[in-house]
């Protein structure tokens, strides 16, 4: 196994990290938390930068890095659902979108014409990029409450620019979802 899978599969192992700093009632556990998000994320960029770089591409990477991102991504909205810091819209918009983008990946790969992987697009990427900034900033508003470092109006603004935040990756995640249905509707039209 490459260096990328191998920080897909840490990305992987940090998601019940974040889960337990997120669950604990402790004053620095949110930045914990954060800490933890924050490398998550950045073993993204990394992952997919040594793999291009190095040319280490691999249908489990291409398979197994888009799942990894899925699966921190939707945690972290969960919680900042519960602190005010999404809609509940966004995270159905968003399941939507990657059972339905999963499903066609799962087609692609299974089709008896042969099989082939899809990757991320770059619409995609974006919208993982700032779903992972947003996420960021509102678990950086909730790690200062939480520790008393700023007063509940500048939560609430943060939480405010956080949503707005939100909706814009809402929107990206339409879009990308489109560029995945659309190219590949003959996959669904013709499966069995």
């Amino acid at each position: 196994m490459n260096l990328p899978n191998k920080l897909t599969l840490l990305r992987f192992a940090l998601v019940p990290v974040f889960m337990v700093f997120m669950y604990i009632d402790n004053p620095y556990s949110y930045l914990i938390g954060l800490i933890v998000f924050a490398v998550a994320s950045f073993t993204d960029f990394l992952d997919g930068s040594i793999a291009r770089k190095y040319n280490m591409v691999t249908d489990f990477g291409k398979f197994m890095d888009p799942l990894a991102d899925k699966l921190l991504t939707t945690v972290a909205l969960i919680y900042l659902c519960l602190n005010g810091m999404c809609h509940e819209v966004v995270i159905c918009i968003v399941l939507a979108r990657e059972f339905a983008v999963s499903g066609i990946r799962l087609i692609a790969a299974a089709n008896p014409k042969g099989g082939k992987v899809i990757a991320a697009g770059m619409m995609g990427k974006m919208k993982t990029v700032l779903q992972m900034v947003a996420s960021m900033l509102g678990l950086l508003a909730m790690a200062l409450l939480s520790m008393g470092t700023i007063p509940q109006a500048t939560y609430d603004m943060i939480a405010m620019v956080t949503n707005v935040l939100m909706w814009i990756m809402a929107v990206l995640t339409v879009v990308s979802g489109m560029q995945y249905i659309v190219p590949n509707f003959d996959l669904i039209k013709n499966a069995k």
